[in-house]
């Protein structure tokens, strides 16, 4: 028994030279980036978009009156 430290030169061969190495998780990755994608494209509703226009005014009127 080889109780030792794995050799991984023998499974980069199993797997071949142009596999991925993450296996399955790759397609993972793919389905996540291509719903984070579509989720970055659609556009930000009028009134979340209203509500940050509101937040940076506030933001900024607080730090203008802040100075001396």
């Amino acid at each position: 028994m080889n109780y030792g430290k794995p050799n991984t030169q023998r499974g980069q061969e199993k797997r071949g030279k142009d596999s991925d190495p993450l296996g399955a998780n790759s397609e993972i990755g793919r389905k996540l980036r291509q719903y984070y994608d579509d989720l970055i494209a659609e556009d930000i509703p009028d009134r979340f978009s209203d509500l940050l226009s509101q937040l940076e005014q506030k933001s900024s009127s607080e730090t203008t009156g802040s100075k001396d």
